[in-house]
């Protein structure tokens, strides 16, 4: 399986910024809630923008295909979008979290074929509903793996001598693992 890690459109100060995202979302995500969901929101949009990109531009102006601040700004307006949805209602945004990583990790890893996608979304609807019905367990689990997934793109992206094939599971695998366990272990007081 061939990873793809694309983050080369951003400069090291804005990897450095989702790097800081991923780590509040893999520590804190329970804690900062609304916060957590307005940056988790932020990020699926950025990320699903950049994956539609190529779409938008076929059917965009020419002025808007080969302008470097539209190529910038909508990503950043895609994920501000979400973010702004996200942040109003808790159960749709936790819902709506898991089913979005769910085609996020569709779409990258098994492609955006409509059979597939559709797959991804079936299962995306199901894990969403079983994520609302256990919200704090879902937003812990939810929120690690966010910031796992980021921490792991910024990364790999920084350090390009660790082969993405090899290491991009264990390391999302691993950093997700002790961010959820450093959520339930801190916030065990905590409803």
């Amino acid at each position: 399986m061939d990873i793809n890690i694309d983050l080369s459109r951003l400069q090291i100060p804005e990897i450095v910024v989702m790097a800081i995202a991923g780590l509040l979302l893999l520590f804190m995500g329970y804690r900062i809630k609304k916060v957590g969901f307005f940056i988790i929101w932020f990020l699926i949009g950025f990320n699903l923008m950049g994956i539609l990109m190529p779409a938008i531009n076929s059917v965009a102006p020419e002025a808007v295909r080969t302008s470097d601040l539209w190529q910038n700004l909508l990503p950043i307006a895609g994920g501000l979008l979400l973010a702004m949805l996200g942040f109003t209602i808790e159960k749709i945004c936790v819902g709506g979290i898991v089913f979005g990583l769910t085609l996020m990790i569709t779409s990258q890893y098994f492609g955006t074929d409509i059979q597939t996608l559709v797959i991804g979304a079936i299962i995306g609807v199901v894990l969403a509903g079983v994520a609302v019905m256990l919200m704090k367990p879902a937003i812990i689990v939810a929120s690690s793996l966010m910031g796992g997934y980021v921490l792991t793109l910024t990364i790999l992206t920084l350090f390009k001598d660790i082969n993405a094939a090899t290491y991009y599971f264990p390391l999302l695998i691993g950093i997700s693992a002790v961010g959820i366990i450093t959520q339930f272990m801190t916030t065990k007081r905590i409803s």
